[in-house]
């Protein structure tokens, strides 16, 4: 490969991260409130190999035992899910709790991205869902 075929492409590379990057900025958190407890999601980085998402969980009536690793899933466009690769925050238990959840990248191309949460004792999953373009 050629230097300048080199140099356009790691040009082209280096774009779509900072675009990554860049829509991961402006996207809303997010908030789902049920059962006397509130989620809160905010996409924090959609670039690189990891895309993370600061997640937040509070309540006065019960202790939260989620476990993120176990109940959240990150789809795109309807497809298949993928479990989260990492979670950096507080441990189980309390009435307030916040952290980073990461999941291996998706595909570049997807026009719209959805976090699934299943609480315990709750019937159905708490969805967060953004469009990427």
């Amino acid at each position: 490969m050629s230097s300048r075929m080199r140099l356009r492409s790691f040009a082209l590379l280096a774009a779509l991260v900072f675009a990554a990057a860049a829509i991961a900025e402006n996207l809303p958190s997010r908030s789902s409130s049920a059962s006397g407890v509130t989620l809160s999601v905010t996409p924090r980085s959609l670039a690189g190999p990891v895309w993370e998402f600061d997640v937040t969980l509070n309540t006065h009536s019960q202790d939260l035992t989620d476990d993120l690793l176990k109940t959240a899933v990150l789809a795109a466009d309807g497809g298949a899910a993928s479990a989260p690769v990492g979670w950096e925050g507080d441990a189980a238990g309390g009435h307030h709790r916040k952290g980073v959840l990461r999941f291996a990248a998706l595909a570049s191309s997807s026009a719209a991205i959805e976090l699934r949460i299943q609480r315990p004792g709750e019937p159905a999953p708490r969805v967060f869902r953004w469009a990427l373009r």
